[in-house]
């Protein structure tokens, strides 16, 4: 912006050209400065979760509150019927989270098998 003042304060021109710079530099500043602020960014996408991922913080997660059910029943927070019932649904969504875990681990360990008696050497060199 000095720089476009200086050049204000110069003899004026008689064909405009100074004004025409002027007008110039601004947008070509203006232009500059959008590119800067909306240029694309490179943004870190997360892995996605797996639905192992996604059973193991279930897991950690029913653990935490069961934890916390517990210490709240010993605080005097809750009655024995109310903690005993909620401790109960709590085991069982942890039961039903740990042998989903079970399943999805055994099935991973599982070797492939191939349709139709074995893998063809279609295309293989020998």
């Amino acid at each position: 912006m000095l720089i476009a003042l200086a050049l204000l304060q110069q003899a004026p021109q008689p064909d405009g050209t100074q004004m025409a710079l002027l007008v110039l530099g601004c947008a070509l500043f203006a232009v500059a400065l959008m590119v800067y602020i909306f240029q694309p960014t490179n943004v870190l996408h997360p892995e996605a979760k797996t639905r192992l991922m996604y059973l193991y913080e279930r897991k950690e997660q029913v653990y935490e509150n069961l934890r916390d059910l517990n210490f709240e029943y010993k605080a005097g927070k809750l009655s024995y019927s109310d903690f005993t019932s909620m401790r109960d649904s709590m085991e069982q969504e942890a039961a039903a989270v740990l042998a989903e875990i079970e399943q999805i681990e055994r099935a991973a360990l599982k070797p492939y098998t191939y349709p139709e008696g074995g893998p063809s050497n279609k295309g293989a060199r020998a």
